[in-house]
């Protein structure tokens, strides 16, 4: 026979037979029950397969023993030693756990090289899953519902702060929005292009928008509340947020909502002259919400392609007290029917959409992944600035310099723009005529990743990436005018204007190793890597008209009886265009060098330090360190603590943006200008060059489990900073004291009013953070209960102002006023709480949100002279009405407690139902008022505040209730 025929025969009757000799595992792979497709199960020795549609598995192997793993894209992996006699067969059932749910347990910031449980970390770390936080409330955006979730969070909502309204920062503990570093999935996240100028918390900070990545796409959020530039570099002088994506497959989330504000107090339509206002509709702020998140495997190794989007519409608000004429309302101490300087305050209306991708593929016969994960985001927000009144204060004042006017000074009415402060029907007169600016504020945010990691067969994981992130911030004038430009009969007034804008660029690259010495003491684990990062930060110029004096003038008559000309305000009323000298391109690079390492001395004993070394090409190198470490008196009992010097580069916004403003003073067209500090104005002014802050923080705290199923910490800390970064007060070109050499260039670049960055103010911010935590579940049943704490206090140790404004008290007390240190320590509360409790039976969950804000205190801009006998000659006061007393003008935004309430109905196994409400009892803040005082000049105590309207931004927020409704499907 031949020989290949004899070989054939046999190999058949061998692979025939072997079923019949072999030795199998079965079983199925479920997670909560339900089976699992398309799981893969793994032994040692090399052989696999994977799960059908009901779960099930099956596979082949010789006696002995093995290590066999069951895997899945988005679920933890489980290794089971199985050891199988000959021709046995052995049934083994796995049910895993999804991996989302054991990394919100597990973290990864806090340390370099990997991740540890909350409980064990060395340093506080919240994780926030956010679609639990989202379904429960009607705040429809990232920042508002972390807001609400987590105490030491910051956020405060602008209106009357040009583009602060139109885009969110935060921060943590008490700290600037530009103080607390983001991370995506690890990796550094780009800044915004936006700096927050005057009249906004933050001012003169720039921002990370945690609203421009999509929440359908986010799985869970860390939040490590300790400092940690040592790990991860500048801005991580408060802590650390990082946003994980989804790793999910195979499974369709698609969400809507829909909610409003039902203000049956404050909102404008309930006002006793609502046409002196601007207004919306009885339920005002409507917004309408949907997201949707799909997962796909790639391959059959783990590899996966998670993409998430969402969009939203919100409206605008309208807030105004009802009645502001103390005549009718003996609780409202004003001279006036109508608070004029804002007619339109409120939240504006926002437009926005986006998505974002993670991607990860393991490659084929090696330990190593390709990884990627990215995404766009569009904004389109509107917001009013504030009112132009042709009659100012009942004829006080007129401001024709803000309105078109033909030739002979007679106000140019532009219906659909112009409003009429008078009941329906009622004559024309000009003096009754206003209107709001609006500003359409255009938002783009791109960014992309790209990486590779694995493991070395010496066990060395390694992880290298590039980043790239863009943001572009564009301002246009809407229904607004320059009325500087000759009105030419017969010819359309110019009512749009594109007032330029900016926009930042940041390409990060880094390459990471880590190495785990199980031999060393109890465990070793050495991480160090590299970071190469550039910057460009670009300002552009708006449309010529958008900022030009077009030279048109008003007639007036003198107080000698004399007809004048004046000027009329240049450039767009709202937010002037930004000019050409404004403009401007700039670039830097960094490079860092890293290393960490983490030893557990003993089974109770955890020490960590870490070592950092950065270079900026614009202004040098800096060092920082971090020594941590964590004792376990028992195994339900953790010490922790840390001390650590972070720093915080000068951002490429800080150092290079500019803005010109104008105002008529004596009829003259005034130019005010926020002022580059590399310019010859600030050398002549004594600025010098931005340079980094520095901290150092110190953190001692316990995490203590008295029962299994509640969790208590408790994390004291103490940040200590040198060297912030603020905006100095105006100062003029008129000041004798000032200096020849700063007035001449001032009048020479015909800058009436300069304002500066600078590396100005120390500061010690004092506070503990407090989080208890009860979860228990048994039958068909679950009661959760969160309270969550922070007490805070930030104190300014110095002020260091340069010597050019020493030479007069004013000149000092100018450079960063008692109103802008007030500023500064707003914000964040004195102390936040909040209080989340649910009870579930079956289908039905019931729960509820208590938080309490605490004091918040801000200055007015003063109306009187400080009286003879002051502390403080510079501090702002006011005069009673009833004799003329002068006061302090603090307004104290005393504490309040806000209660939501919602109910979640699981419809079916695929969709989920939540109705409810925030804000149940229409809670407000106090009114900006000073109780007993009008202000003299514009007749409402309302125009001395920094909004301009009843209330401020405060955490709380002012549009009083909001109903909501949302659904979730799950397939």
């Amino acid at each position: 026979m031949n020989l290949r025929l004899l070989f054939f025969i046999f190999g058949g009757a061998l692979l025939f037979c072997t079923p019949i000799f072999a030795q199998k595992l079965t079983g199925t792979v479920t997670s909560l029950a339900k089976p699992l497709q398309g799981a893969n199960v793994k032994a040692s020795s090399g052989e696999g397969t994977s799960t059908d549609a009901d779960g099930k598995y099956s596979l082949l192997l010789k006696p002995g023993t093995y290590q066999v793993t069951f895997s899945a894209v988005g679920f933890v992996k489980q290794t089971i030693t199985v050891t199988l006699a000959a021709n046995e067969v052995k049934s083994i059932d796995v049910d895993l756990i999804s991996s989302s749910e054991a990394l919100r347990e597990v973290v990864v910031v806090g340390s370099r090289g990997g991740g540890r449980t909350k409980f064990d970390s060395p340093v506080p770390v919240d994780v926030i899953s956010v679609n639990q936080v989202a379904e429960t409330t009607a705040k429809p955006d990232l920042m508002s519902q972390l807001n609400q979730a987590v105490p030491s969070f910051n956020y405060n909502k602008q209106s009357g702060g040009d583009g602060s309204d139109a885009i969110d920062f935060a921060s943590l503990r008490g700290l600037g929005f530009d103080q607390t570093l983001v991370l995506v999935n690890g990796k550094r996240r780009h800044l915004s292009a936006f700096v927050n100028e005057v009249g906004t918390r933050g001012r003169g900070n720039s921002g990370t928008d945690l609203n421009a990545i999509p929440e359908s796409a986010i799985d869970h959020v860390e939040i490590l509340r300790d400092g940690a530039s040592a790990q991860y570099g500048s801005d991580a002088i408060a802590g650390v947020i990082n946003i994980v994506l989804k790793k999910d497959v195979k499974h369709l989330y698609v969400t809507g909502g829909v909610s409003a504000f039902d203000d049956s107090k404050y909102n404008t339509l309930n006002n006793v002259d609502p046409y002196g206002y601007y207004t919306g509709h009885k339920l005002d702020g409507q917004t309408y919400t949907v997201g949707i998140d799909y997962g796909v495997p790639i391959g059959k190794n783990g590899g996966f392609l998670n993409i998430g989007g969402n969009y939203m519409n919100q409206g605008k608000t309208f807030r105004a007290v009802p009645d502001t004429n103390w005549q009718t309302n003996p609780n409202i101490n004003q001279a006036q029917p109508v608070a004029r300087e804002r007619r339109a305050f409120g939240d504006g209306s926002v437009v926005s959409g986006g998505g974002m991708f993670n991607l990860e593929v393991p490659i084929k016969g090696t330990d190593a992944k390709f990884y990627s994960f990215g995404g766009y985001n569009y904004k389109h927000s509107n917001v009013y600035a504030y009112t132009r009144s042709w009659n100012y204060d009942d004829g006080l004042r007129q401001n024709p310099t803000k309105f078109p006017t033909d030739a002979n000074g007679n106000l140019v009415f532009v219906p659909g723009i112009m409003k009429i402060d008078a009941p329906p029907g009622t004559p024309y007169d000009p003096n009754n005529v206003y209107y709001d600016p609006q500003e359409d504020v255009y938002i783009q945010d791109l960014s992309a990743a790209v990486g590779f990691k694995g493991t070395t067969s010496g066990g060395w994981d390694w992880d290298v990436s590039n980043n790239l992130g863009r943001n572009d911030f564009h301002y246009w004038g809407q229904n607004t005018f320059n009325a500087s430009l000759p009105y030419v009969p017969g010819q359309p007034i110019q009512t749009r204007f594109d007032d330029g804008g900016f926009n930042f660029l940041q390409n990060t690259a880094n390459a990471d190793i880590t190495k785990h010495y199980n031999k060393v003491a109890k465990g070793m684990q050495l991480s160090f890597g590299a970071e190469f990062r550039y910057e460009r930060y670009q300002l552009y110029a708006g449309e010529p008209n958008s900022y030009i004096d077009g030279g048109a003038k008003f007639p007036t008559t003198g107080s000698k009886g004399q007809d004048t000309l004046i000027s009329k305000a240049s450039g767009s009323e709202g937010y002037p265009g930004y000019q050409p000298s404004d403009a401007t391109i700039a670039s830097r690079t960094n490079e860092a060098v890293y290393g960490e390492a983490s030893i557990d001395l003993t089974d109770q004993w955890l020490v960590d330090g870490a070592a950092r070394f950065e270079h900026y090409s614009d202004f040098g190198g800096v060092s920082t360190f971090k020594f941590a470490t964590r004792y376990k008196v028992s195994d339900e009992f953790n010490l922790r603590g840390s001390i650590s010097t972070g720093f915080r580069a000068p951002s490429l916004q800080q150092i290079n943006f500019s803005n010109t403003n104008t105002t008529v003073i004596g009829g003259n067209l005034v130019y005010t200008k926020l002022v580059p500090n590399y310019t010859d104005v600030a050398k002549a002014a004594g600025i010098p060059k931005l340079t980094q802050e520095t901290s150092t923080n110190y953190s001692l705290g316990f995490a203590w489990k008295p029962a299994p199923n509640l969790t208590v910490t408790v994390d004291g800390y103490d940040i200590i900073i040198k060297n912030r970064i603020v905006i100095s007060g105006l100062y003029s070109a008129s000041d004798a004291t000032l200096g020849p050499q700063l007035q001449n260039i001032l009048n020479a670049q015909s800058i009436g009013d300069a304002q500066f960055f600078a590396n100005a103010v120390n500061t010690t911010n004092t506070g503990v953070d407090i989080v208890l935590d009860y979860k228990k579940h048994w039958d068909n049943t679950h009661f959760n209960v969160l309270l969550a704490g922070n007490l805070q206090h930030l104190n300014i140790d110095k002020i260091n102002v340069p010597a050019t404004f020493k030479h007069s008290a004013s000149d000092s007390a100018t450079f960063f006023s008692d109103r802008e240190q007030y500023f500064l320590k707003a914000s964040a509360p004195t102390a936040k709480f909040t209080l989340n409790m649910e009870y579930g039976v079956k289908k039905f969950a019931f729960g509820t949100h208590l938080t309490y804000y605490g004091d918040v205190k801000e200055l007015g801009f003063g109306e009187t002279a400080a009286p003879a006998n002051a502390p403080d000659p510079f501090f702002p006061y006011v005069a009673l009405d009833a004799n003329g007393a002068p006061v302090p003008e603090i307004f104290d935004f005393k504490p309040k407690i806000t209660t939501d309430l919602y109910v979640l109905f699981k419809v079916s196994k695929i969709t989920t139902w939540t109705v409810g409400v925030d804000n149940l009892f229409n809670v407000h803040p106090n009114t900006n008022v000073i109780p007993g005082s009008v202000n003299p000049n514009t007749g409402s105590s309302f125009g001395d505040s920094e909004s301009g309207g009843p209330f401020e931004a405060v955490q709380m927020g002012f549009n009083g209730m909001r109903i909501f409704t949302k659904i979730e499907f799950r397939f």
